[in-house]
């Protein structure tokens, strides 16, 4: 018969805030520029305001800035989702709830 159930290791201690939010950040921040290249070497932001918001006056840099926030917070939604899914259950999850 086997021993008595030992708690769960961790195998590694958990990691200071600022860098799981740097992990989010930093690769989101990367993606979304070169989203942003890629989407704007194709769609003029001027004409992009003209179909959707023609009454606002928006500028081709306020644009741009628009695209690059737009695209680094579906990035960064994007790392914190996959940073949730592999999170260790072991951290949440106690010794008798298997």
């Amino acid at each position: 018969m086997p021993g008595p159930a030992t708690p769960p290791e961790f195998d590694h201690p958990p990691r200071p805030m600022v860098q799981r939010v740097g992990a989010i950040l930093w690769p989101s921040f990367f993606a979304a520029g070169v989203a942003t290249m890629v989407f704007f070497a194709f769609v003029d932001p001027l004409e992009l305001r003209d179909m959707t918001f023609p009454h606002m006056e928006v500028t081709r840099g306020v644009g741009y800035t628009i695209g690059f926030f737009t695209f680094w917070l579906a990035t960064a939604s994007s790392s914190l989702f996959t940073w949730i899914l592999l999170r260790p259950s072991s951290r949440f999850n106690g010794p008798g709830s298997r």
